[in-house]
């Protein structure tokens, strides 16, 4: 878990949800101890269905995401329906999906993850805040194709921890950046094909959004890793902020081709056709 010298530099929101996040590993493991639960998991072979290799073959990889609510706008969909919203968005083309399943600030829940992936092909990344290796094995369990690691809610033993037990597993990882310190911290993390960069481009202290920050970022990525020659071609997701078919085009002229995208849908009846509608305004020249 994070230590308390690295906890002084997390943003006030987030060191709540560790906290909230500490407490209910403790209980889960108290319910079912870890090795138990990595027993059930060396013991499952459901195939994972590769998040980083359908964003890889995508011209726009969209992963939709499956949000009822969050910390700031409370409820953002009032006729939550995960399942069909999945169905939706991989009818409308998304690539993969995105599911919220912490209970206390998103009002998520591990069912839902279930359902989205039971209903639809597409891979699915479990979104919530990992703090600890029960979560990975949780998160394999659960059918996850795909976890989060936030480096702003980490540090750098435990990121490294978690990232090694996810990839062997089988499962990708969306490694979280939002500033330049975290971008080299994520760079220590060993080079890897289920690696996938994400930019945040809402700052955690103000949630100010500035899409500029994914370009500035990019560009630092890109000149890191551009000197390992045995590294495929990083995948990076923005992340935050994407609202429209110009903050589409405007990523796309930067050659940043995935997309992150949640509450833009969310906050409409008919996800699924948010999204349709959003990749036919694109112009994909840009």
């Amino acid at each position: 878990m994070t230590t308390s010298s690295h906890t002084a530099d997390i943003p006030s929101v987030l060191q709540r949800i560790v906290r909230t996040k500490q407490d209910e590993v403790a209980k889960a493991r108290s319910d079912l101890p870890l090795d138990a639960l990595a027993e059930q998991a060396k013991n499952d072979d459901t195939p994972r269905r590769g998040f980083a290799n359908a964003l890889r073959s995508a011209d726009i990889g969209i992963i939709a995401e499956v949000k009822k609510a969050s910390p700031s706008k409370g409820i953002i969909n009032h006729n939550f329906e995960p399942a069909l919203f999945a169905e939706q968005y991989q009818a409308a083309g998304a690539s993969c999906l995105s599911v919220l399943t912490d209970r206390d600030y998103f009002q998520g829940d591990d069912a839902y993850l279930q359902a989205a992936r039971a209903a639809t092909t597409l891979p699915v990344l479990r979104k919530d805040f990992m703090i600890d290796a029960y979560q990975i094995y949780q998160s394999y369990v659960l059918g996850a194709d795909c976890i989060l690691l936030i480096m702003a809610c980490l540090d750098d033993a435990t990121v490294h921890e978690l990232h090694a037990l996810s990839i062997q597993l089988g499962m990708d990882v969306l490694i979280e950046i939002h500033t330049e310190e975290e971008l080299q911290r994520a760079l220590t993390l060993p080079r890897s094909t289920h690696n996938i960069y994400g930019i945040n481009n809402r700052n955690l202290n103000t949630f100010e959004v500035d899409l500029q920050n994914t370009l500035a970022l990019k560009a630092q990525l890109i000149a890191a890793l551009s000197a390992d020659d045995s590294a495929d071609k990083p995948l990076i997701v923005t992340e935050s902020g994407i609202h429209s078919a110009a903050d589409i085009e405007l990523m796309l002229g930067q050659d940043i081709r995935h997309f992150l995208i949640g509450e833009q849908f969310m906050k409409t009846e008919h996800p699924g056709q948010a999204l349709q509608s959003l990749l036919a305004s694109v112009n994909t020249s840009a």
